[in-house]
């Protein structure tokens, strides 16, 4: 598809019915990302989130795809430390969680995880830029790789990733000039959020594509709907219909 220019989608789901409607919308790919944490489970951030709840996640998803590539993210603490216990994390991933890939954040830093999880015959998506796991690393959420330093490093890294043979490699919030710059010089596709047009394809967490997440609101979001009003209006509806005793009537009764 980079090769063509054909843009790649991709966008998140963590249950069975979600994952069938964005498999039916026609995404090429789906990411069970760890912001199942913040968007399912309430947290602040990614790294409370365990591999077993994210194998949980995974199982849902899978059984509701027939079409997309199912891309499942390694959470925080199952593959920095060393690279046997990150070839073991992805190994479950894969056989329990069912997925077709894994994605997992950093560049040199993980190098010898990476090589691991590959030569065992797992695809591996790498994270650049922006990655939510090392937050308390960074302390903010604010655009990465904006200083000469970080970004030569970010284009070093984004080299060894696909010398490792990764498949492809997700570039988030970071200028938009650095990552056409980075997608040009490797051949693996880029799929940007929040770092502009011309990566080789966009990911969006489903909840705030469609609107679900109200509090929300980062430049690189754009809103397809607006699920929280709608829900919350049809669930007012409902609870003034029995209130009333509206519902159900004599047509909804057996």
């Amino acid at each position: 598809m980079k090769f063509d220019k054909e843009k790649i989608t991709m966008l998140t789901a963590y249950d069975y019915t979600t994952a069938k409607m964005v498999d039916a919308g026609g995404v090429d790919s789906i990411l069970i990302g760890d912001s199942a944490a913040n968007v399912m489970a309430g947290f602040e951030t990614t790294l409370p989130i365990t591999l077993d709840q994210m194998i949980y996640h995974t199982q849902c998803v899978v059984r509701g795809v027939e079409r997309a590539l199912i891309v499942a993210d390694l959470p925080f603490g199952t593959y920095q430390s060393n690279s046997e216990k990150a070839l073991e994390s992805a190994v479950r991933m894969m056989k329990e969680g069912g997925a077709h890939a894994v994605k997992i954040e950093g560049g040199v830093e993980i190098e010898d995880s990476i090589r691991k999880i590959v030569n065992a015959g797992i695809p591996v998506m790498g994270h650049l830029g922006l990655t939510p796991q090392s937050i308390y690393k960074f302390g903010t959420y604010k655009v990465r790789a904006k200083e000469d330093a970080e970004a030569e490093k970010l284009l070093s890294d984004a080299k060894l990733l696909e010398e490792l043979g990764c498949f492809a490699l997700v570039l988030e919030k970071i200028p938009a000039e650095l990552a056409k710059k980075v997608s040009e010089s490797i051949s693996i596709p880029t799929i940007g959020i929040g770092a502009g047009p011309d990566c080789d394809g966009q990911v969006l967490v489903y909840h705030d594509m469609v609107g679900m997440n109200q509090g929300f609101s980062p430049k690189f979001l754009r809103r397809y709907l607006d699920l929280y009003t709608e829900i919350t209006g049809a669930v007012s509806q409902y609870v003034k219909d029995v209130k009333t005793a509206d519902f159900p009537n004599q047509t909804e009764s057996y």
